[in-house]
């Protein structure tokens, strides 16, 4: 038996990155699953998730033996997210597991009273809406299950300080706290469990990227991803630059089985010290 076996989980932000790795690694642990990506430019600094990578993510997941249904959503997108989550819920049976994974950087850094007002909404609209639109979708079938069930939502190192120059994603992922918290005493009626993680830097296109390199390292013209790697590892108590995607979902395995059944409420930060500086 699997840690999350014959249970569903709803994951967004699915195409890649920590969103791929936490759908392989819940089907392997028994859970069919419901796949969600936006999958195409928002104008970020870093090339956008395929359909060839939400294809790549299905195939894995498959390749477990377990069931998987993909869509390509956009999480800003309140009623087309909630008829997908209605139409994959009844046709796998049930819903269990919730992770409230896409997100965005927000585009390119500047100073918060020079931040291009577009990019401030698409990060607001897609790491807090996206993650609200996402629980507003799937906790009536949580509710309804009457099994009870675990949220989880990727917040971010960012969401416990301060960053220059990202005001709009250090905003948007504070604001997670907020929700999770108080998701957390709704729904701890219900035997529902909700928590954030908070990761450091991980290793996904949205962290190795030009852009991120050049805000680490702003005394640099041309910074290269080995600069990168030591101006990040320069943050962390650990000594390492970022995290790897499993490490997140190591976390976010523990906090929806039975092993955090008791965990509510906390944002667990896998963040190698990063937020004790």
């Amino acid at each position: 038996m699997g840690r999350v076996e014959d249970k569903v989980a709803l994951i967004t932000g699915a195409a890649r990155g920590q969103g791929r790795s936490h759908a392989v690694r819940l089907a392997e642990e028994g859970a069919d699953i419901i796949a969600v990506d936006v999958c195409r430019d928002l104008g970020m600094a870093y090339p956008p998730a395929t359909p060839e990578d939400l294809a790549e993510t299905v195939r894995q997941v498959e390749a477990t033996g377990r069931r998987i249904i993909d869509a390509e959503v956009d999480v800003r997108e309140g009623e087309e997210l909630r008829r997908l989550v209605d139409v994959a819920v009844a046709e796998l049976g049930r819903l269990d597991i919730v992770a409230a994974n896409a997100g965005v950087s927000g585009g390119y850094p500047a100073r918060a009273h020079e931040l291009d007002r577009d990019l401030w909404q698409i990060a607001l609209d897609v790491n807090l809406t996206g993650a609200w639109n996402t629980c507003a979708a799937a906790i009536p079938h949580l509710i309804e299950g009457d099994r009870g069930g675990a949220i989880v939502i990727t917040s971010s190192a960012a969401s416990l300080k301060g960053y220059e120059n990202i005001s709009h994603y250090v905003s948007s992922k504070h604001a997670l706290v907020g929700l999770m918290r108080t998701l957390a005493n709704e729904l701890g009626r219900h035997r529902i469990r909700v928590n954030n993680i908070a990761p450091t830097q991980v290793d996904t296109d949205m962290v190795l990227n030009d852009t991120v390199a050049r805000l680490f390292c702003p005394h640099l013209e041309n910074p290269t991803y080995d600069d990168l790697a030591e101006a990040s590892m320069a943050m962390h108590v650990l000594p390492i630059p970022w995290v790897e995607c499993i490490d997140i979902t190591n976390a976010l395995l523990f906090l929806v089985s039975d092993e955090g059944r008791y965990v509510t409420g906390t944002t667990l930060a896998v963040d190698a010290g990063v937020t004790q500086h």
